[in-house]
This record gives structure tokens, sequence and C-alpha cells, in this order.
């Protein structure tokens, strides 16, 4: 979350609708991207604040599909989050 090709990658992935995907702690690096302000998402619980500071919006759900952007909290909701992110996949087109 720290290197800047990989926040830019981030950037570049959110303006051109490809998945951004975050699973437990993952949402800090969108959050140090500047890309979940105005979305849905969810994450461990322990970063609950960090998303809604990022200006998110937080819920407490297996999995959070928002435009391109899919979350989950634990690695107990990998089947949520896998289909999730097959999701977005199967009805990505390019902008």
């Amino acid at each position: 979350r720290r290197d800047p090709q990989v926040l830019r990658l981030i950037r570049d992935f959110d303006q051109s609708g490809k998945l951004i995907a975050a699973i437990c702690h993952g949402g800090w690096m969108p959050i140090s991207a500047g890309v979940y302000r105005g979305v849905r998402v969810t994450g461990s619980p322990g970063i609950k604040d960090d998303l809604i500071n990022a200006g998110a919006t937080f819920e407490d759900a297996a999995v959070v599909i928002d435009r391109h952007f899919v979350s989950s909290r634990r690695p107990a909701d990998l089947p949520d989050f896998c289909k999730g992110m097959l999701e977005v996949l199967e009805n990505w087109s390019p902008r």
C-alpha cells in the first residue's frame, strides 16, 4: 500500500472499471489509492473505521459487490468472495 506503482495500478483499474477485489485487511490498498470514496464495501472488522474514514459505506456481509469492487471479511468468506469476483469478471467490458 506504500508502493506508488501499486497505487497507480489500482487507480488505473478503477478508472477502467477493472476488478478491484479485497479480503480481510486487503481493503487498505484501495483506501491508500483513494478509490473507495462512495463505494459499498466490507472487510476485516479491524479496518472498519479505516474504510468508513476513507469514504466507503461499510456493510457486515460475507461479500459486497459494488460495480467492479468486490470485498469480503475473512478467509471463511472465500467461497462467496470467489463467486463475486467471477460475477464481476463475467460482466466486465472495457469502458
